[in-house]
């Protein structure tokens, strides 16, 4: 031995494991809940787990789905929750992975979907009598739970997240660590997140992650944070550990106070003109089933906001096209985000100004989960609306005891008024479908293409399949489509952030894989730049997912706005395109998905072209592949 070998100081030798390691167990964990899949932008943060996922998990329940940007990992979640009643996980990598998705995670709060947000961390040495590890930057694993009870934050989607942190300023490795640590890791989520815990063992671990899932998935559904300890993953564990998981029980959904539900049931019978608005009601595919018994035994109209799949469009009690609010002498708002705005029009002038749709002496009721839980700085829950009787419960979970009191409270004279109203209801349904029909035809043959043509076209190519509709923009689908089954919408974002719509489109398109279902998104150009990356995940996974581009050329809704405000000064709207608009160059979506594997045709500026197009893609979505038509469109 050399003098020099014997005086300097010996190299550092990695210890290799050769038994089972924490992410192990948190694998078991995660099997244990039923997640299928794991949407991950991939990160060295997280590569104990990633690696517990693809050998010890064999890859299996939950499957790696590879990403390319947290943000849309976390909206593939919100997709696939809102579809198939049970979580995908997502990984994501560190503070900055955190940051990436918390636009994601703020639409499934502001959605009610129920998403299990994962996002481990780096707090080493913790652990008595377990060796520090040296491992990379702070681990961010997100996992979407269960739309089991269906409603999280803008959109009621409960998220768990375990956030990734280097605690130990000692530890840290010199250069991105230090950007990527943080002294409260939960703390950038904690406004839009309903609990957080910060787990130091596996047994903690185990505890708050059923506790955690528990927390989320009661209604008022909302996301909880864990900190995940690094360290945990990657310790090893003897060949003889058991660490055990705690048994889950998720709480059934609060039913409103039967004497409240009583009370309402007989002031809907008593009514002339009860009008029903549902928005996140039907968070089951039993929601809309209930919402039409209660409709056909008042014979009452509905109207059905975008938030879920409330009511079949053809319905004759459908009044969501007519107009119902301001002849009604009571409704009863179901689940209703925006209660405020079903009552009164708001008028964006100068100072503000707003008048009432509802006739004096019209009686209010509601019934949503929203009134058990609200949070102060993030305010997703619009203008206080007044209402004669507030029942704070879950609205499709007492929906059948409604059904039962509205039935009992019925008498013979009653039944033959309903059945008088009935007829006039079903008769100004027919008129909305007939008007819209008509409005349709109008500039038929425009080129850009009107959003009533392409949506007509895209009609009669589907209508015939087994279709659902993932991700929608504007009013003509619900007026021009017969959606008749309770998968055939998701509903919108929630908190309407742009990039949603791309990758909840997949994400859902996930969902309805194993059922056979043509899943059919009509894409905003605008939102599809966001992470355009997404259609290489469903070509790579091979998700059938037809998109048919909304392509205006322009983030048109902003346009409009700054165009209101050139016209507000006086001062012509020439310019107020500048800064809203996608052209010189005009972007090739074509192209674009062409490059990230997918079938795909356009720019199509010629409406006659659209239908051939589309039917040329479903057969590549027919054959288990995404596909793509890129239609140049009017603004709306």
């Amino acid at each position: 031995m050399s003098p020099a070998a014997e005086t300097s100081t010996p190299p550092e030798v990695e210890i290799l494991t050769t038994d089972r390691t924490g992410s192990d167990f948190m694998v078991d964990v995660l099997k244990s809940i039923g997640l299928d899949y794991i949407c991950a932008n991939p990160g060295s943060s997280f590569r104990g787990i990633h690696e517990s996922v693809i050998n010890y998990g064999g890859n299996q329940q939950p499957e790696l789905l590879t990403c390319c940007h947290e943000e849309s990992s976390v909206a593939m979640g919100h997709g696939y929750a809102k579809v198939a009643g049970k979580p995908i996980g997502v990984f994501a990598h560190g503070t900055v992975g955190l940051q990436h998705a918390s636009m994601a995670i703020y639409n499934a709060y502001a959605d009610r979907v129920p998403i299990f947000l994962v996002i481990g961390g780096l707090l080493l040495g913790l652990v008595p009598g377990v060796p520090r590890i040296e491992i990379d930057p702070d681990l961010i694993f997100l996992v979407v739970l269960p739309p089991l009870l269906y409603i999280a934050w803008c959109d009621r989607v409960p998220v768990y997240v375990m956030l990734g942190n280097q605690l130990d300023a000692t530890l840290r490795r010199p250069g991105a660590e230090w950007a990527h640590s943080v002294q409260d890791a939960a703390a950038m989520v904690r406004d839009f997140t309903k609990w957080d815990d910060a787990p130091m063992s596996l047994p903690h671990f185990a505890e708050s992650a059923v506790r955690a899932y528990k927390i989320a998935m009661t209604p008022p559904m909302a996301p909880v944070v864990l900190v995940l300890n690094a360290e945990l993953q990657e310790q090893p564990l003897g060949a003889d550990a058991r660490v055990a998981i705690p048994k889950l029980a998720i709480p059934a959904p609060p039913e409103g106070d039967s004497r409240a539900v009583a009370e309402l049931a007989r002031m809907l019978v008593a009514a002339e003109h009860p009008v029903i608005v549902a928005d996140r009601l039907a968070r089951t595919p039993a929601g809309m089933a209930h919402l039409v018994e209660l409709a056909e035994a008042l014979q009452a109209g509905v109207v059905s906001q975008s938030g879920r799949m409330n009511f079949p469009t053809r319905h004759p009690l459908n009044l969501s096209q007519a107009r119902a609010i301001a002849d009604a002498d009571l409704i009863l708002a179901l689940e209703v985000n925006d209660l405020w705005g079903v009552l009164n029009t708001f008028h964006d002038q100068l100072h503000r100004s707003s008048r009432p749709i509802a006739k004096p002496g019209t009686k209010v009721v509601s019934i949503t989960s929203g009134d058990l839980y609200m949070k102060a700085n993030y305010q997703d829950f619009q203008r206080f609306a007044e209402v004669d009787l507030a029942i704070a419960a879950d609205g499709e979970a007492t929906l059948p005891s409604l059904i039962d009191a509205v039935r009992r409270a019925t008498t013979g004279d009653r039944k033959r008024v309903f059945e008088s109203r009935g007829a006039k209801l079903a008769e100004a349904s027919r008129a909305a479908l007939d008007r819209a029909r008509l409005e349709a035809s109008y500039a038929w043959d425009a080129s850009p293409v009107s959003t009533a043509r392409l949506c007509a076209e895209l009609w009669g190519q589907i209508r015939n399949e087994d279709w659902a509709l993932v991700n929608g923009t504007g009013g003509w689908a619900p007026r021009l489509w017969n959606f008749d089954k309770p998968y055939q919408w998701i509903g919108a974002s929630g908190g309407a952030g742009v990039g949603y719509g791309a990758p909840a489109a997949v994400g859902a398109a996930l969902a309805h894989k194993p059922h056979g279902r043509l899943a059919v998104n009509i894409q905003a150009d605008g939102d599809l730049m966001y992470a355009p990356g997404v259609l290489w995940t469903a070509a790579h996974h091979r998700i059938p997912l037809l998109s048919v581009m909304h392509n205006n050329r322009a983030y048109h809704q902003e346009l409009m706005h700054v165009q209101k405000m050139c016209n507000r000064h006086s001062r012509g709207i020439e310019r107020g395109r500048i800064g809203s608009e996608l052209v010189d160059p005009p972007i090739d979506y074509a192209k674009v998905a062409q490059g990230l594997g997918l079938h795909a045709e356009g720019p199509i500026t010629d409406p006659n072209e659209v239908g051939p197009a589309i039917a040329r893609a479903m057969a590549s979505v027919k054959r288990g592949e995404p596909a793509l038509v890129d239609v140049v469109c009017q603004p709306r």
